[in-house]
């Protein structure tokens, strides 16, 4: 393959995009930690990372079939082959993301050097860890329990040697930085009604050099490495998903971002509203509907009553107060939408006498009662 973009010239590595494929050439020996099917685990004979893309998101069935008839071990050939790479001195990952939509992040302390280079997908596929599978493995193989895309893929670069405990440490740090970016940036479960904390086809390639002036030791948060580790792939992260998926920070205050997971959604919102209002407030919401969704006061209650029925869920709060906690956001939230801070008592009251106890019903309704009360003549 020719037309190589070369993405990061380190004296130890290089990384290079063209098409459908990125690689990272290790120029010294390297040990690396990943989870690809050939040459995966702990392994010092690698000289080549691939991350690429194996298919389209959706519907592309003759990829899909490609992959899995002849077996992964066979698809790992044939990817090395059609980028010229030695299969077995090469680890692979594959994604649905698109490889233009890469993000690398480089952090620095003195000599040493951390780059994250990832891609990133969350709509379809992001999980909370202990969700309900999919899948079940046993001595007959794999059990369908019903492939979705939808995955962070991370290469980690590492400029100096670690000890083999330090590389192990350095997934749990990486990996704790990919959560922070989904924390940060409030991406739901597609499974439960709990914030995402990764994928469930997340994969990573971790390579540090063998033989340098010392070894790093530790990779915990508590060490500089652990803090450029946590920083890039954070960074790498939150910068992949702004560009796969047009998700970025401010876009996450819409009232069905932070409450999605409980109901809340877009696609049934006027069906959902429409017999609370009136045919002209109806007609005026729909005209305006963008200002509704993304104003930025509605969306702070909307996140704090999101993370009320959180915390009654995971027992912070008790159950029997969960109905006043989250009208007192609902009524906010009208009051938000109306202009009207100084009605709060008045929404919060006719909220609480509104009546019904699931969540879904009572931000609808506090964003009508807002929305008919922001134009009432006086």
């Amino acid at each position: 393959m020719t037309g190589w973009e070369t993405l990061l010239e380190r004296p130890l590595a290089r990384a290079r995009r063209a098409g459908r494929f990125v690689v990272v050439d290790l120029i010294a020996a390297h040990r690396v930690l990943s989870t690809s099917v050939r040459n995966g685990g702990q392994v010092e004979h690698v000289h080549f990372l691939v991350n690429h893309q194996s298919c389209e998101g959706a519907g592309h069935l003759d990829r899909y079939h490609a992959i899995t008839d002849r077996g992964q071990e066979a698809y790992h050939d044939s990817v090395c082959g059609e980028i010229g790479l030695p299969a077995d001195g090469t680890a692979v990952m594959g994604t649905a993301a698109n490889m233009s939509y890469l993000a690398l992040a480089v952090e620095q302390d003195g000599p040493l050097e951390v780059a994250a280079i990832v891609t990133a997908g969350v709509q379809t596929n992001a999980a909370c860890a202990g969700d309900p599978a999919s899948w079940r493995e046993s001595a007959a193989g794999m059990e369908k329990v019903p492939a979705v895309p939808g995955t962070i893929n991370t290469i980690l670069l590492v400029n100096q040697p670690l000890s083999i405990p330090a590389l192990g440490r350095a997934v749990v740090t990486m990996t704790e930085g990919k959560s922070a970016a989904l924390q940060r940036l409030a991406v739901p479960s597609c499974y439960s009604s709990d914030l995402a904390t990764g994928t469930g086809t997340d994969q990573y390639c971790l390579a540090a050099p063998v033989a340098g002036a010392f070894t790093l030791t530790s990779a915990s948060p508590h060490m500089k490495l652990g803090e450029l580790i946590g920083k890039a792939t954070r960074a790498a992260t939150m910068e992949a998903i702004r560009w796969q998926n047009g998700l970025e920070p401010s876009y996450t205050r819409s009232v069905f971002h932070a409450l999605g997971r409980y109901g809340v959604r877009e696609a049934t919102f006027f069906d959902d509203i429409a017999p609370l209002l009136g045919q002209a407030d109806l007609e005026l919401l729909r005209k305006n509907a963008k200002s509704v969704f993304y104003e930025p006061l509605a969306g702070a209650a909307a996140h704090a009553l999101a993370a009320v029925l959180d915390r009654v869920r995971h027992g912070t709060l008790p159950e029997g107060v969960s109905r006043d906690a989250t009208v007192q956001q609902a009524a906010t939230m009208a009051a938000a939408i109306a202009g009207q801070p100084d009605r709060w008592p008045a929404f919060r009251d006719e909220l609480q006498r509104a009546g019904g106890g699931e969540p879904k019903a009572l931000v609808i309704a506090a964003l009508a009662l807002g929305w008919r009360e922001k134009w009432r003549p006086a």
